[in-house]
């Protein structure tokens, strides 16, 4: 009897990436909308992306099996 395979979940398999060495980036938030009250560098500084909390990264293992 075979095992069955563990499902990932679709919305955050769209939201994270696994860097070279297993660790898991994501993007910041508050980027979308109501952009003209932040300033500049605020808008500059959260379109870089950044890496996954240390204290998230085992849950979010778990939630993408195969990345």
């Amino acid at each position: 009897m075979a095992t069955l395979k563990v499902k990932t979940k679709k919305a955050a398999k769209k939201r994270f990436k696994a860097t070279g060495t297993g660790k898991l980036v994501r993007m910041k938030a508050n980027k979308s909308h109501i952009l003209n009250k932040k300033t500049t560098k605020r808008k500059r500084t959260l379109r870089k992306d950044t890496l996954v909390d240390k204290t998230n990264e085992k849950t979010m293992k778990k939630i993408l099996p195969y990345l």
